[in-house]
């Protein structure tokens, strides 16, 4: 039997029995908003509901980010380009998350910011892990990152990459003949509006962490939004940042 085969992946019986209830598990996905405060605070339900919203948002991120590095990591600069606008947009939106946490008043955050203890969302694992595979720099690092995926790219196409010079010279010969490599054009500008819209998303977590608690400090033991505000000059691309000033 064909793996495609539609009687392969279940049968007519089970597909038109399924409810969009059980589809998107409705019933445990909705149970997951358990807010600690009590008497329970009314903003509390909409700040789990936001941050659990951002977690599934990143989820989907590093799901078409794994997907745009494995497909230049084999020399394909098509796809990833793809895969990159889908997440320019996820970030967008992640960013508009903050503007509804706006909506609630330092005040009515602080009846329940005890609730969360030490919890924090410097603590998200998937949020680092967006930044890893984005090309942020660690030492001892062996999983390929994206800024890995464009280089192979770039290999494949003929160019050398061994050295900062070489690359450089690279992106010069890109950049002045965007007629004959427009896809390598398009996919670095790809990269750099990634960097962008993470940057803004970095940017707007501060004001919304100073709006809320101003200079305290964080529940996990940061400085809060001094210890955000320190991150904003990071850059996951420095290269392709400062190509702009070499471009003549």
């Amino acid at each position: 039997m064909s793996p495609t085969s539609p009687t392969s992946v279940s049968s007519p019986t089970s597909l038109t029995s399924l409810t969009y209830e059980e589809y998107l598990r409705l019933p445990a996905l909705l149970d997951l908003r358990r807010p600690r405060s009590v008497p329970v605070e009314h903003d509390e339900l909409l700040f789990i509901t936001v941050h659990q919203v951002c977690e599934l948002w990143f989820r989907q991120m590093l799901t078409e980010l794994s997907d745009a590095r494995d497909h230049m990591m084999a020399g394909d600069g098509y796809l990833p380009r793809l895969r990159l606008r889908r997440c320019h947009v996820i970030a967008r939106m992640l960013v508009d998350q903050f503007d509804i946490l706006d909506t609630m008043s330092p005040p009515d955050f602080l009846r329940f910011r005890d609730a969360l203890g030490s919890a924090s969302g410097a603590q998200s694992a998937q949020f680092r892990a967006i930044e890893l595979l984005s090309g942020e720099p660690r030492p001892g690092a062996s999983t390929p990152t994206l800024w890995d995926g464009f280089l192979a790219v770039l290999v494949k196409a003929g160019f050398r990459v061994g050295t900062k010079g070489d690359r450089f010279a690279t992106y010069l010969e890109i950049a002045a003949n965007r007629a004959d490599h427009a896809a390598l054009w398009e996919l670095a500008e790809a990269l750099v509006e990634h960097d962008q819209a993470w940057s803004a998303f970095r940017f707007r977590h501060v004001l919304m962490v100073e709006r809320q608690i101003g200079r305290r400090a964080g529940t996990a033991g940061t400085t809060g939004a001094a210890h955000l505000t320190a991150r904003l000059g990071d850059r996951f691309y420095p290269e392709l940042w400062e190509l702009r000033s070499a471009l003549r």
